[in-house]
């Protein structure tokens, strides 16, 4: 297992950051989340003067095994159909990335399909899906740390270019089960709570998605009884998809690297949950894009004490509630940046 060192972002330059902050000509604290924003991002970059340099979205394509059991509306041809789609500029995550200016990577960690001759595809497939984790474990330790691996190389590929500012989405059918476990595991959330609907099931489709998740949880609690700390890297590897923990590789690594981490949805709010068990100082730099409408999202998003920025009753994945909330990220690094203080504006203080 790869061990990144993440830092606590240093706090001696916060006062400094604050005093900014509250000088600046309106009310104190009327900006709200913004000021709390500009904070956090002062404090990453550790600076007064934020920037937002070459900004870049990981579009991760991985099939899992547990889609045997019926536990999706949608069949897993649908995730190579979408990866070619998303090459041809066609999908909502090339729509968002074009407006605001995201460097689109599409990358297949694990899709079930040979995509490899598919130009606009990066080919980093470890295997076509996961095993079915109803059964046996999705992943072996090798896969695991590959996975792990390659996701922290495709950041090192942002940084080298410039990026600062990280966002990471996924394309997977069948990725809200495991989502609903580690939130299970994680958050010590009764199961039933965790489980939504995913892509669209219908009352009796919910039913039986609950009955195999239960199931294959059952099955790993009895392998693993003792849930120990060492457990946590097992409950990864036994229920995660390919791309899934390539985003938390990609989510430790930004941080390792003191870049921005935009965390999405239900999917990529479960990978920052499990960055999180993982390294916890990680979660110094996520900023939560949005809430999203599968069940359980907003008591995910609590046990990480994250504040979205919004929640539009969104539920496509692929990133797309995380990039629609960079404009504003950019509204709180402009408004460190450009406007102005009380006292060049010439404006009586009076607070």
């Amino acid at each position: 297992m790869r061990v990144f060192h993440i830092e606590k972002p240093d706090e001696t330059i916060r006062a400094e950051i604050q005093d900014k902050i509250d000088n600046l000509n309106k009310p104190k604290g009327s900006l709200g989340l913004l000021e709390e924003l500009a904070m956090q991002i002062c404090m990453v970059q550790q600076t007064l003067s934020p920037r937002l340099n070459h900004p870049c979205h990981l579009l991760l394509g991985g099939d899992h095994g547990i889609e045997r059991e019926g536990v999706s509306v949608s069949p897993r041809d649908v995730t190579w159909q979408q990866m070619i789609n998303f090459t041809r500029g066609g999908g909502g995550v090339n729509m968002f990335c074009r407006q605001h200016g995201f460097k689109l990577r599409i990358v297949d960690v694990g899709v079930d399909y040979d995509l490899s001759k598919v130009e606009g595809i990066i080919d980093r497939k470890i295997a076509r899906g996961t095993k079915n984790f109803l059964y046996e474990a999705a992943m072996s330790e090798e896969e695991f740390d590959k996975a792990i691996n390659i996701g922290a190389e495709l950041v090192d590929d942002c940084a080298a270019e410039g990026c600062n500012i990280i966002c990471v989405g996924e394309m997977g059918i069948a990725n809200t089960s495991p989502s609903s476990i580690w939130m299970h595991l994680f958050g010590n959330i009764p199961l039933d709570d965790c489980i939504g609907v995913g892509a669209g099931l219908n009352n009796p489709g919910l039913l039986h998605k609950h009955e195999v998740l239960r199931q294959a949880v059952e099955r790993y609690i009895s392998i693993h009884p003792s849930q120990k700390e060492s457990d946590k890297y097992d409950s990864l590897s036994y229920f995660g998809g390919f791309e899934m923990i390539a985003a938390v590789g990609a989510m430790l690594r930004a941080a390792e690297r003191k870049m921005l981490v935009m965390v999405d949805g239900f999917i990529m709010s479960a990978c920052a949950l499990a960055a999180c068990q993982l390294v916890p100082e990680v979660r110094n730099y996520m900023i939560f894009g949005h809430c999203g409408d599968e069940s359980g999202h907003k008591r995910m998003l609590e046990l990480m004490n994250a504040k979205p920025l919004l929640h539009l009753g969104m539920r496509l994945g692929e990133g797309t509630g995380a990039l629609c909330s960079y404009p504003i990220i950019m509204s709180a690094v402009n408004m460190v940046n450009e406007m102005n203080n009380f006292q060049n504006a010439k404006i009586t203080k009076y607070f």
